[in-house]
């Protein structure tokens, strides 16, 4: 089994990683980060919070957290709620639906949604680029976030990623990371009001990044795809 690839559980953070296979680009233009984050929400947003990320040309960082068990179940079963009422034109409740559908375990729903993600982009891709095949690396890595030092340098290590990899001198002039949007006002999905007092402040937010642009220990954070 190769590294980093265990089921994730409910109630953890991890720091989740995925490539292009064979280092193919997944994001070819504009358009494709926009879509991608719009997938993003339609498939993870309801199994996890986001609390940072950053899309490259051929690879994606997320800083998330697992929801609880019950989150995850309820969501499955408003999910196939929708499904049932389509099918028999009638409406039923969610303890209705708890006696009709057999309930997978919290891990296989959250695998799945994962799946639902990268199969439902990939697919996009592909017909928009007239390519074939698998888009993405099996299977994407994670690594569970056990301490708050590993947290804020997490944090710190996916908005710097664009500067890491050479496409931009600076990763504030990135745009495609959520480091801009939790220090904007607009509405968001990311989970901005807990990042931002874990610094303190949007200050302490800022000047985190601006002080450890030198943290010496960022290899820990690199994911084995071996």
């Amino acid at each position: 089994m190769k590294k980093h690839t265990e089921a994730l559980v409910p109630s953890t953070i991890y720091h989740i990683y995925n490539r292009g296979i064979n280092g193919e680009n997944i994001f070819k233009e504009e358009r494709n980060y926009r879509y991608f984050l719009e997938k993003y929400a339609q498939y993870i947003t309801p199994i996890a919070d986001t609390y940072a990320y950053c899309l490259l040309k051929n690879h994606f960082h997320l800083a998330v957290k697992i929801k609880t068990e019950q989150e995850i179940i309820d969501f499955y079963l408003r999910k196939k709620n929708i499904i049932i009422n389509e099918n028999v034109g009638e409406v039923q409740n969610l303890p209705d639906v708890k006696n009709d559908v057999k309930i997978p375990d919290a891990r296989k729903i959250i695998n799945q949604q994962f799946a639902f993600l990268f199969n439902s982009y990939a697919q996009s891709i592909n017909k928009a680029y007239k390519r074939t095949g698998g888009l993405f690396e099996e299977s994407f890595r994670r690594i569970p976030v056990e301490t708050d030092s590993y947290f804020s340098e997490l944090i710190y290590y996916i908005h710097h990623n664009p500067q890491k990899h050479g496409f931009v001198l600076d990763f504030r002039d990135y745009p495609h990371s959520s480091y801009h949007s939790h220090l904007g006002m607009s509405e968001t999905k990311l989970k901005r009001e807990e990042v931002i007092s874990w610094f303190g402040s949007k200050d302490g937010f800022r000047k985190f990044h601006e002080e450890n642009q030198v943290l010496v220990n960022l290899t820990k954070f690199e994911i084995e795809t071996e």
